[in-house]
């Protein structure tokens, strides 16, 4: 599992790349209500604003960790927000998308750098 400092984890899954927050944004967020998820087959650039989370603190975009296409996405925060808050490492992810290379994600921080980053 890698990490932005947007507080977003990426985890490998064969040749896609699973995108969600860490528990310390959903910690910061306070409870998610509302999340905009991004339409399977967008075509994203690094940066772009793929999703957005509202929570009862603020509002939140997702960016694109990559270059590459959203191929899935979670439904069931649609129905069930909070699932971010209660997984968000299982089953609160966001997107799945297939990058355009996946080796874009070794730049990322692994797990003990990005605890450092938030300490």
């Amino acid at each position: 599992m890698k990490y932005t400092e947007e507080h977003e984890w990426l985890l490998p899954e064969g040749d896609l790349l699973v995108v969600g927050v860490t528990e310390h944004a959903a910690e910061q967020l306070g409870d998610v209500v509302f999340v905009e998820l991004p339409e399977p087959g967008t075509e994203v650039a690094k940066g772009d604003e793929v999703a957005v989370i509202e929570s009862v603190k603020a509002a939140s975009d997702i960016l694109a960790p990559v270059d590459g296409e959203i191929v899935e996405v979670n439904e069931a925060l649609t129905d069930n927000p909070g699932l971010v808050n209660e997984d968000p490492l299982g089953k609160g992810w966001f997107f799945k998308m297939k990058p355009a290379n996946m080796s874009d994600i070794d730049d990322f921080m692994d797990e003990a750098a990005y605890k450092e980053f938030i300490g």
